[in-house]
């Protein structure tokens, strides 16, 4: 059995790695120590091969994201051997780290200050510390301690322990200075004891109650008591607090301001709070002052210096009679949007201050008095922040290091540089203007640790970068060096060390130096080129590198071959669509040399997976490969290049293949003119594919059109040199779309891009409704109905129908318009015809442009009417005590015809309203009323209907449903079973009064598992059943009247012999006389069952 801490062990591991996951997002720096980076190893690289992101920081200023590298490549190394690697090389300070701006309370029961600083570096840095520029004794001054990078003050004091402080870390390659930060203390002192006398106005006089705060850090929040606490005096437009001053400013006191005011104040940071004396505030007796223009007692500096980003709160407030009204504008532009007004408009504050709200401020008080205003100045002003910073470079003795930081702020950033820690300072070979850095022929006593610092009055920041000095002997990375070339070709012998400094370098054949000439150079980058090899050029060449740390040769053995010839046959060749070729490339070269071949098209690779089944590489001699392309396709035209390649030579044989296809796609097609049924058009042609194109095909497409339809053209047909033609016999009024297809002797082509949508001009109606018709409707209605016009034959805007009709024998026709263009009828109603009047009718079209063609005339007849007379010789007849069939016959023959009859049909006891209607589904003239209720008198009448409405009802006869069917079932069954017989018997049910007497019994047989019911009918309470087959049988009885079937009794199971079976198939039974014994077996023994 496992451990159950296993699980909780598990748990903790992840959670403990999901912690370490979040940490490492959470600082950019130590993300570094991670995933480790690794340039390439070139001397002349600006970095080593050890590649670290410095820390750039600083005061006020948000993390930087990391720097761009242009020049150096990078890789995560994935395995412990690379990371142990990394880990035992060198590096100077980087900052994980650095301290941040602190407050501490005085009050803290813990007296103890941590400003906190941690970095890497190989060797494990260590710390120092600065407070204001000064260093911090921690050996000697018993207050300071470190752990780790922590610098720990204890038993902290604002007199001893306000200031900046940086943090200094250092190892063997140099050191760096932390970013400044500032320690402040909080704290809030008590309010003068001193009782302050009071302050007497007049009643409409405005006042100002001072607060004079005790001395406090930082920043304190004010609010006034009145009288007591928790009544604080609330804001208004009469009353403002200064949150600058902390005065309580009323502009016009009341009878209700009289009382007793004490100022309150809160620290930001502690949330101590502490009150004022009070100061009484009283009214004097000698009159009420009148009144008087405002006087602004509170305002905004006259200038204002805000951090971009923060909120600026300008206040603005005035004594005056009446209470004066404040508004603010700005001298130059408009007030920034986002800016709000609180408390009555004594306050604009602007959130999220940014460069362009700087400007010039006014708030004016006005009253009806008179008004004043003050005006002030907003500044803002912005810390330092890097466009560039410094990176880590390495470089070779001798070589000159040039650095430049860059950063934006206002005022603008000044730059000072700093190296290990200390101020770097002009000299001969060091130059520092506008943040560049410039150090002129560069010494092992130049490397060490580097900081460019951006600052200006308001905050300053930090990029660090470590320049390194390479010393290193000149090493080869591969040698000896095997190069095959061909005669008459030129051969480049390259020869790069690794060495710092530069090494000298001079060349050998031989053993016999080169010396160079016009056909064999040594060029800048110590590369030997020999200009038009031959075979004389073969041998063994050694460069040899040398500088003060030592030397090194690297040999390379050089043979120069025959060239290579390449034939690729047929150059040219033309196909078609469809057709097959091969293209053969034949090589000869040195024998010595292994061949391999590469095949393009149009100067790219081929690639014969993309292509799928077309292309075919068949190589059968070493020297000679083919291209099978199968089928082939128009985009497989182009030129067709065989590039043969050994390690001495490479050389390229191209081929022309022509494909013969399908025209491509016509240009644009342009719509020159437009009337109401032509269109000329013009195109360009398109690629004839190396087949002359014969013919072009216009087709047009509009938003009734099924797709793309041939229109006919003039001239008819198109030849190939046409760029234009005109489509006839289009529609007036619809707007089309136009392409042009080509054709070529190959084959069709693909169609050109459709042309701009294009409305054909108005033209009047051509086109008259199709399948008019009428009929239907109400009395003394004439019902018109035809098929509408689609909008392809509508021809303009304005369109309408023109109905026109009269009753036959007549003259003059009856015209009525229409002017929805989707309407399908018209009805027209007169009082005066009687119905089926038969009457011509025609139906027009029209549109803005005029009256189009009528429809044939067609013969309509009137509406016939709802029906006139109600159906004759009804009758019901009584079924069941729930059923009564109804017969009628249908009315006399006229108009009005009845297309079905409804039956209405109540209680004798109710109102005709509260019945039920049933209504036929076609002509039928009888219908079965059920679900009615027994021995009870309904009265039945019926009506025809049609389309237009209801004939008059018959009149309504009376029917009673017969009495219910017997509610007692047939009880006592008994019953004898001799092989397949059963003999049945039961007692006689007899019916209540309101219950149909018995007038027989229904016995009802089925086989167990089967649903199909054998029924035999016996007027006597007995009978004999045979059985047709072995199983289990289930037996029931139910008394019968003229009401219906009474309740089932219990049932009876019968089990027969397996395979027993009757002469016959089919139920027998015979009834037996009342009087007959038997032997009988009661039902207590039945097993029950479902009824059937």
């Amino acid at each position: 059995m496992g451990s159950p801490w296993k699980p909780l062990l598990l748990l903790s591991v992840i959670s403990g790695l999901a912690d370490f996951a979040r940490a490492v997002a959470a600082r950019p720096v130590s993300y570094a120590a991670v995933l480790r980076m690794k340039a390439d190893s070139s001397s002349s690289s600006s970095l080593s091969s050890r590649m670290r992101l410095r820390n750039n920081y600083g005061v006020g200023s948000p993390s930087q994201d990391w720097p761009p590298f242009s020049r150096y490549r990078y890789s995560a190394l994935s395995s412990q051997e690379d990371y142990r690697s990394e880990e035992s090389e060198e590096f100077g300070p980087v900052f994980i780290q650095e301290p941040d701006d602190a407050i501490f309370s005085l009050d803290s029961d813990d007296k103890k200050v941590i400003m906190n600083c941690e970095a890497r570096g190989n060797p494990v840095p260590t710390y120092s510390w600065l407070v204001n520029g000064t260093n911090v004794d921690t050996e000697a001054d018993f207050r300071y301690s470190l752990i780790d990078g922590n610098l720990i003050i204890h038993n902290a004091s604002e007199a001893i322990d306000f200031g900046r402080y940086q943090c200094r870390a250092e190892n063997s390659i140099g050191i760096v200075l932390s970013r400044d930060a500032l320690l402040q203390f909080a704290y809030l002192g008590a309010f003068s004891g001193r009782t302050r006398g009071a302050v007497s106005v007049r009643e409409g006089q405005g006042v100002v109650l001072m607060c004079a705060p005790p001395p406090h850090s930082p920043e304190i929040i004010y609010s006034w008591v009145f009288n007591e606490l928790p009544s604080f005096v609330a804001e208004d437009s009469r009353r403002f607090i200064s949150q600058e001053m902390g005065n309580l400013y009323i502009s016009k006191v009341q009878p209700s301001d009289v009382g007793s005011y004490v100022c309150q104040v809160k620290n930001t940071v502690t949330n101590a709070r502490v009150l004022s004396p009070p100061t009484p505030l009283t009214l004097k007796t000698d009159g009420v002052m009148g009144e008087y223009e405002p006087k602004i007692e509170a305002h905004f500096p006259q200038t204002v210096l805000a951090a971009k980003g923060v909120t600026v709160r300008l206040e603005c407030f005035a004594l005056g009679n009446p209470v004066p009204t404040i508004t603010w504008r700005k001298m130059s532009g408009n007030i920034p949007k986002k800016a709000r007004l609180r408390k009555s408009q004594a306050v604009l504050e602007i959130p999220n201050i940014q460069l362009e709200d700087s400007g010039s401020y006014e708030c004016k008080a006005e009253n009806t008095r008179g008004g004043t205003a003050f005006r002030g100045h907003l500044q803002v002003y912005t810390q330092p922040q890097w466009i560039s910073m410094i990176n880590d470079t390495q470089l070779d003795s001798g070589e000159q290091l040039h650095w430049e930081c860059r950063a934006t702020g206002k005022p603008r950033p000044t730059y000072r540089w700093l190296r290990n820690g200390e101020p770097l300072s002009t000299q001969s070979r060091v130059e520092m203007v506008n943040g560049e850095l410039i150090i002129h022929r560069l010494q092992q006593a130049d490397s060490g640790m580097y900081q460019c610092i951006a600052e200006n009055k308001y905050g300053s920041i930090y990029s660090s970068a470590e320049l390194k000095i390479l010393a290193s002997a000149p090493v080869f990375s591969t040698n000896p060096v095997r190069l095959i070339a061909t005669v008459g070709k030129d051969v480049s012998l390259e020869c790069r060390p690794r060495a710092s400094p530069k090494p000298r370098i001079s060349w050998r054949k031989n053993d016999k130096r080169v010396q160079p000439s016009r056909r064999i150079m040594l060029l800048r980058n110590n590369t030997l080129r020999i200009i038009n090899s031959s075979r004389s050029d073969e041998g063994s060449y050694v460069c040899r590198a040398e500088n003060q740390f030592g030397s090194a040769e690297l040999t390379t053995a050089l043979l120069v071959k025959e060239p290579m010839r390449v034939e690729l046959s047929p150059i040219r060749v033309e196909v078609t669509v469809g057709e097959s070729v091969v293209l053969s490339c034949k090589v000869t070269h040195d024998p010595s040399l292994d061949v391999s071949f590469l095949w393009l098209l149009n100067t790219q690779p081929l690639n014969t997976l993309h292509e799928g089944s077309h292309f075919e590489y068949i190589q059968t001699q070493t020297s000679t490969a083919d291209l099978m392309i199968r089928s082939i396709l128009l985009k497989h035209a182009g030129k067709y290049g065989c590039r043969a390649q050994t390690s001495a030579d490479s050389v390229l044989a191209e081929a022309e293949l022509l494909v013969r296809g399908p025209p491509g796609p016509p240009g644009v097609v342009i719509v020159e003119e437009i009337t109401d049924t032509t269109a000329t058009l013009s195109w360009s042609h398109g690629v004839d594919n190396h087949s002359p194109i014969t013919t072009y095909n216009v087709q047009a497409r509009s938003p009734v059109s099924l797709g793309w339809q041939t229109v006919k053209t003039d001239p008819d047909p198109v030849t190939g040199s046409m760029e234009s033609a005109m489509a006839v016999e289009l529609n007036p009024w619809v707007e089309y779309e136009f392409r042009v297809v080509a054709t070529n002797g190959i084959g069709t082509g693909d169609p050109s891009a459709p042309s701009r949508a294009v409305r054909t001009k108005e033209a009047v109606p051509s086109v008259a409704p199709a399948n008019v018709r009428g009929g239907n409707g109400r009395r003394h209605e004439l019902v018109i109905s035809w098929e509408p016009v689609s909008e392809e034959f509508q021809n303009g805007e304005g369109f309408g129908y023109i109905v026109a009709f009269r009753a036959n024998g007549t003259r003059g026709w009856k015209e009525k318009m229409v002017t929805s263009a989707d309407s399908t009828t018209y009805k027209y109603r007169d009082e005066t015809f009687p119905p089926l009047t038969p009457f011509e009718v025609r139906v027009g079209v029209y549109n803005n442009k005029g009256d189009g063609p009528f429809s044939g005339v067609v013969t309509v007849f009137s509406a016939e009417g709802e029906p006139r007379e109600p159906p004759s010789e009804v009758q019901a007849f009584a079924i069941s005590s729930s059923d009564i069939k109804v017969m009628w016959k249908p009315p006399i023959p006229g108009p009005g015809r009845p297309q079905g009859y409804e039956v209405s049909f109540w209680k004798d006891i109710e109102q005709e309203e509260t019945g039920k209607k049933k209504r036929t589904t076609g002509n039928e003239t009888t219908m079965l009323l059920s679900g009615l209720e027994g021995n009870t008198q309904y009265l039945v009448s019926v009506k025809g209907f049609n389309s237009v409405g209801q004939g008059p009802a018959s009149s309504a006869i009376k029917i009673s449903t017969k009495k219910n069917a017997p509610s007692l079932p047939p009880g006592n069954l008994m019953w004898i079973q001799e092989g397949n017989n059963v003999s049945l018997s039961w007692d006689p049910v007899k019916a209540r009064d309101n219950e149909s007497e018995v007038i027989g019994y229904k016995v009802l047989l089925r086989q167990e598992g089967r649903g199909h019911s054998q029924v035999m009918r016996t007027p006597n309470s007995a009978v004999v059943l045979t059985l047709p087959e072995g199983g289990t049988y289930i037996i029931e009885v139910r008394a019968v009247s003229e009401g219906g079937e009474g309740a089932a009794s219990a049932q009876v199971r019968v089990l027969t012999s397996s395979g027993v079976r009757a002469k016959s198939g089919q139920l027998s039974g015979r009834n037996l006389a009342p009087g007959l014994a038997w032997t009988a077996l009661f039902l207590s023994l039945l097993v029950p069952s479902f009824p059937l």
